[in-house]
């Protein structure tokens, strides 16, 4: 009997460390265009109150051009150019509800907090609120509630499930330091916490890291900001509140939420700002715990190959400029890819990877065609096609001129896109198994068989002569 308890001991034991050692991955999807956080938990976004000369819609197209997938809204922003009159509201119709949510999906951007808006001490009132975040997918509504409907707003937050952030306007608000904070969370449920405005506190003397430990455990989402000494908002990492140290302080609390970045500067042309504040938080946030993505691009091209003055890189875009392909330094296997692209009317260009020999690129790598595909059907020579092999399985390009988001899976024998949220491509290269031929029996160029193409190489945008963009290039590689 003691022998036999030994062996179960050992085999518990042994079972223990396999799957310790051999959990099942994360799994990934081909469905969908991922989120690109390099912090895992960490969802830096937008509070749209930084577009506030802006329209909503022209908001959402803002923070799609930083690559960023999160926003937090708040009310009384204008709608849309054509109708000054219409106000993003809570109270909105039904039908600029619907817009709202198409204009976000096309975008590929979530709308995960909503603020800073009233919540009396008024059930009625409230659920207007809370109702419109629920049907909205809203996470947090960030608002400053009376003390007297403290207990009114936690109920509805666990009803709901939605959390509410208290925020801290400077004095005279009754929010305006931490302690009034935790006063007003005393006794609530975890629903409710802080959105924590980083830049107020500084301006009101209290330091934004000593605010940030005070309220340990009650963060909820933050409103993010650094200032200069005359309290004016300035690219994070340059002001006095010490982003490195406020990030560092978050990731020991093993903080996990959303970062609205919240830039009251330069109105009218903040967005080249803030793509730097977004830049040095993916720097830190990396530097503290990589999500493993990371920007394709650097600032000057050094990690590119290509002809001097042939692409141009400018505020985050890079334009085709003169005849030259552009090619990665560094070799990729197994990856994700995820970026944006624009044509022009009959554009023709692609995006190789995997490429063994970039001087025979077209035989030695694997082409996802670019092309000016609108309004038109699908072919093996479609925007999105695996170029000469397979088909997109519909044509979901946009006009030319518009931005299309497109990501690149690779796994070995697999290959997916998802182009504008529609996986397009699902592709097992084991089925190509013979030179010059697809497995539905039409002909294509290639005198390597598909499976036996490299698995690992660099990846490229062509020049095929016509104008094409590209932006927000992130990659995170699989298999490292």
């Amino acid at each position: 009997m003691v022998e036999r308890l030994k062996v179960l001991v050992v085999l518990l034991a042994l079972g223990a460390m396999f799957s310790s050692s051999y959990a099942e991955p994360q799994r990934i999807s081909i469905e969908s265009h991922p989120a690109r956080d390099v912090y895992p938990g960490w969802r830096l976004g937008m509070q749209i109150y930084s577009f506030r000369e802006f329209t909503f819609f022209e908001a959402v197209d803002k923070t799609a051009s930083l690559g960023l997938d999160w926003i937090e809204s708040y009310p009384g922003q204008r709608f849309r150019a054509e109708r000054d009159d219409m106000k993003f509201h809570h109270t909105m119709s039904a039908q600029m509800k619907a817009e709202a949510k198409k204009k976000l999906k096309d975008a590929g951007i979530k709308m995960v907090n909503y603020g800073v808006v009233g919540l009396p001490n008024d059930e009625a009132e409230c659920r207007k609120v809370f109702d419109f975040a629920k049907e909205m997918g809203i996470e947090t509504i960030v608002s400053e509630p009376p003390l007297e409907a403290m207990e009114l707003v936690d109920r509805l937050c666990q009803e709901y499930k939605i959390k509410m952030g208290i925020h801290n306007h400077p004095k005279p608000s009754a929010y305006w330091d931490p302690d009034s904070i935790l006063k007003a969370c005393k006794g609530r449920s975890s629903w409710v916490g802080s959105c924590a405005d980083v830049g107020h506190w500084q301006r009101c003397g209290v330091n934004p890291v000593d605010g940030l430990k005070k309220l340990e455990g009650r963060i909820v989402s933050l409103h993010f900001k650094d200032i200069n000494g005359e309290n004016e908002d300035v690219i994070w990492g340059r002001g006095k509140c010490d982003v490195r140290a406020m990030l560092t302080e978050l990731d020991r609390q093993k903080f996990q939420g959303v970062f609205s970045n919240e830039y009251e500067a330069n109105w009218k042309n903040s967005v080249p700002d803030i793509r730097k504040c977004t830049e040095y938080f993916n720097k830190v946030a990396a530097e503290l715990k990589p999500s493993g993505w990371a920007n394709l691009l650097t600032e000057d091209l050094s990690n590119f190959t290509y002809k001097p003055g042939s692409w141009l890189l400018e505020d985050g875009t890079l334009a085709r400029n003169a005849k030259s392909n552009i090619w990665t330094k560094q070799q990729y296997g197994d990856f994700i890819l995820d970026l944006e692209f624009k044509v022009a009317q009959k554009t023709n260009s692609g995006i190789f990877f995997r490429t063994a020999d970039i001087k025979d690129c077209v035989q030695t790598g694997i082409e996802v065609q670019i092309f000016d595909s609108y309004g038109k059907g699908s072919n093996k020579h479609s925007c999105g096609a695996i170029y000469d092999c397979l088909a997109p399985s519909e044509n979901t390009t946009q006009k030319p001129g518009l931005w299309n988001r497109i990501t690149i899976i690779c796994r070995g024998n697999k290959i997916n896109v998802v182009m504008n949220s529609r996986q397009i491509i699902d592709m097992d290269l084991n089925e190509w198994t013979e030179p010059r031929k697809n497995p539905d029996g039409t002909k294509n160029k290639f005198k390597t068989a598909y499976r036996n193409m490299p698995r690992k190489g660099y990846i490229g945008f062509q020049d095929h002569g016509n104008p094409v963009w590209y932006r927000n290039i992130r990659i995170k590689p699989l298999d490292e």
